[in-house]
């Protein structure tokens, strides 16, 4: 097997009062789609930012494309493209400006996947940056982190200030025209929605670690929530539980993956009153990070 595109072990990162990134282990394939998800101050940013070289670690080993985010080569820096969760576009320049600007730099830049982007996004071309709505701002950070046609694109929260509509388009971009091309990307959101539409996998992030990573599907599948008597359901019976509350009547939620034989053992447990339920992605999510 072929090394990961992006491994990440052992890593720490210390933030004022805390460690951000706390022995984290993370690794993608190539051509995998994952979507990070985690609480506000769970550490997927700052993640996203070690990898790329932009903070240093105290400690552990990172590797993207075989090599160090410190040591990494420009040919290597020009296979990447990122959309940060704060946008920072040289706002005193038109958008032909910067976009030549960054041209420089990506031998593969694409101007006609650049200028129907621009077109059909409706980004004026002759005010400077600065003057762009917010909405407006974070397309165009889009747009120059897909316009060399990278093979590794990391989206930091990238659609946090688009309306519904231009959620709905950048997924479709995002969807035909990156995905399709086995394109590696990793998809930071707090909207659940978007990930169920793009992700093949799914990280969940909680103080600095990755505690759950799974294909999409199969996490759907696996997942189910128990709730009834604590009696019909003691500690030990389900091999990994995510989450276990009992109320002060005796009553059991759980929420737990279950094997095929655990399913089968679940099921069974109707005539004890214990109600089986599939798990959506904003239970999970909700669950499994809090």
């Amino acid at each position: 097997m072929s090394a990961p595109l992006l491994q990440m072990k052992d890593v720490f990162k210390h933030v004022p009062g805390k460690y951000a990134l706390n022995g984290l282990d993370f690794s993608i394939p190539s051509g995998q789609v994952v979507g990070l998800l985690g609480r506000n101050g769970a550490g997927k940013t700052t993640l996203l930012e070690c990898a790329l070289g932009l903070r240093d670690i105290e400690r552990g080993e990172i590797r993207l494309f075989g090599e160090t985010p410190a040591q990494m080569t420009d040919a290597n820096r020009a296979r990447i493209g990122y959309v940060p969760q704060q946008t920072d576009l040289f706002e005193w320049l038109s958008v032909p400006q910067m976009l030549a600007f960054f041209k420089a730099f990506y031998p593969r830049w694409n101007d006609a996947k650049v200028d129907a982007l621009t077109q059909r996004w409706s980004i004026p071309l002759t005010v400077p940056i600065g003057r762009l709505s917010v909405g407006e701002k974070q397309r165009l950070a889009i747009i120059r982190a897909l316009a060399h046609d990278p093979e590794f694109l990391i989206l930091d929260e990238p659609v946090a200030s688009l309306d519904p509509a231009g959620r709905r388009d950048f997924l479709r971009e995002l969807v035909e025209r990156t995905i399709e091309r086995e394109t590696t990307v990793v998809f930071s959101t707090h909207i659940l929605s978007d990930l169920e539409r793009v992700a093949a996998d799914v990280a969940f992030m909680r103080e600095g670690k990755i505690i759950l990573r799974q294909p999409l599907d199969v996490l759907e599948e696996q997942t189910r929530r128990l709730v009834g008597p604590a009696t019909a359901l003691p500690i030990g019976m389900f091999g990994e539980e995510l989450a276990r509350k009992v109320d002060t009547s005796g009553v059991a939620n759980i929420l737990a993956r279950l094997s095929e034989p655990e399913r089968i053992l679940a099921s069974s447990l109707a005539a004890q009153g214990v109600r089986n339920e599939a798990v959506g992605l904003e239970d999970l999510f909700i669950e499994a990070t809090q």
